[in-house]
């Protein structure tokens, strides 16, 4: 390295959609000849924070705290969601970083680097989001590269009463299909066998360019990418979960069977207050038709409890849909009340034990579903991409589970990772199951046979 050359480390919370915005940033960074390290001796630390919910907040606050006190003679750059919805109120919150600087500027990073050297003043840039998408071949992956998250757009056009994102992340705005496809053609050439595109919304994408809503179509051009093997997609909202998008995912192979469509709740007076679309009956119809087209889909949902003016009617017509819905996966949230939101200042607060109580109900009422749902695949082989080998086990995952938010596969034998394999399935619990590869037997006794400290950071169903 030059003396002008850095050594930069990043810490990436919360989302997926961040985790991609550390890699471009590492990327142009690396270009430029700064070398990325993990280190706690580096020169620049750079955190890409998350300003989701309160929760992750004061977790980003932590990490800023932390990195100021370490930074020595060092500089600190805090980047990404929490800078940009605060701004100048996170300089106070958490002080002495040498730069606060929101969301869409990864393609600019090298200037922000040389910036925090060559000036006195600390650096406040969170002006309204404008998306600069970095050049594609700059993307430095860091995790495991037969699996890749590709964002295919940025923002949200949705107003829902909970939700912070629109105000840091402004408006959406999709990725040209172009750039889309040469991304994905640069991730098959560098060993990506499974593709995760991500949005806030991705049956939205390309209205904002096309003036027709292209998900569709960008499907199609994506199944024809080589080296490409599963194309999965995260998140669906669920008036735009057409006729079209159905047929897409039901006659192109690559596109696997698996729909996460955060539904937040069912209750019609409940997603009015919410301005989220339709009701729990629309919801069950949606389902029928989707299972329909698609006999083997895994569809995953989250919902919120405890949202303002939730009676205990309305929750438990929560309660009764998930029984009827009888879904592969259902994530849940208590409400968090976020400052600049409309639910914020709503009548009729929930208390806190009766959110945790309505929360531990709906769980409790989602378990046997999921673990009946698991069973049925006894007996039967799955497709399992494996991410990690360890004591004669293998552990990966099937088309019904998403990186980091789903279930298991655990199987006795021993290939390479990154290796697409075929598993007998012979015992299950709630979320994972259990078997062998082929010509491989033996007795299984469930979750205690397989080595679960090989697998990190996966997050509670």
């Amino acid at each position: 390295m030059t003396q002008d050359n850095k050594k930069v480390r990043i810490i990436t919370l919360g989302c997926a959609k961040n985790e991609v915005d550390s890699e471009e940033i590492a990327g142009v960074l690396l270009r430029q000849g700064h070398e990325i390290s993990g280190d706690d001796d580096s020169e620049i630390t750079i955190i890409n924070t998350c300003g989701f919910l309160e929760s992750a907040k004061q977790e980003s606050i932590a990490a800023i705290r932390q990195a100021v006190k370490n930074k020595g003679n060092g500089k600190v750059i805090v980047a990404g969601c929490l800078s940009q919805r605060l701004g100048e109120e996170l300089a106070h919150l958490a002080p002495g970083a040498d730069a606060y600087v929101g969301v869409g500027q990864m393609g600019r990073f090298d200037e922000i680097v040389k910036g925090v050297f060559q000036r006195e003043e600390r650096l406040i840039d969170v002006d309204p989001p404008h998306h600069r998408w970095a050049d594609v071949p700059t993307r430095a992956r860091t995790g495991q590269p037969w699996s890749a998250y590709l964002k295919i757009s940025e923002g949200c056009d949705h107003r829902c009463t909970f939700c912070t994102i629109p105000s840091f992340r402004g408006n959406h705005k999709s990725k040209p299909i172009e750039r889309v496809l040469e991304e994905a053609r640069h991730l098959a050439r560098t060993g990506t066998k499974e593709i995760n595109l991500i949005a806030q919304d991705v049956t939205q994408y390309g209205y904002d360019l096309y003036r027709e809503f292209s998900l569709p179509r960008l499907l199609r051009e994506l199944n024809e990418v080589d080296g490409i093997e599963w194309i999965r997609l995260l998140y669906f909202y669920p008036n735009r979960l057409t006729d079209e998008v159905i047929e897409a995912m039901a006659t192109l192979p690559k596109v696997l069977p698996y729909i996460d469509i955060p539904l937040q709740h069912v209750h019609p007076d409940t997603l009015r207050r919410m301005k989220r679309p339709w009701d729990g009956d629309r919801y069950l119809r949606l389902f029928e038709k989707v299972r329909l087209a698609i006999p083997e889909v895994a569809i995953r949902t989250t919902f919120i409890v405890g949202f303002p003016g939730e009676t205990e009617e309305e929750f438990s017509t929560l309660l009764s849909f998930v029984r009827e819905a009888q879904l592969d996966r259902v994530g849940a949230f208590t409400f968090s009340r976020e400052p600049g939101t409309p639910s914020y200042d709503m009548e009729g607060q929930v208390l806190g034990r009766v959110k945790k109580e309505r929360y531990d109900r709906l769980m409790r009422a989602q378990k046997g579903i999921s673990l009946a749902k698991n069973k049925a695949w006894i007996g039967r082989e799955i497709q399992v991409l494996v991410d990690e080998v360890k004591d004669g086990w293998v552990a990966g995952r099937s088309f019904r589970d998403a990186p980091e938010i789903d279930g298991w596969v655990y199987a006795k034998g021993v290939v390479k990772p990154g290796s697409l394999i075929s598993v007998a399935v012979k015992e299950v619990d709630d979320h994972d199951l259990y078997g062998h590869l082929p010509g491989i037997s033996g007795r299984f006794g469930g979750r205690g046979m397989a080595p679960l400290q090989m697998v990190s950071g996966k997050a509670p169903q």
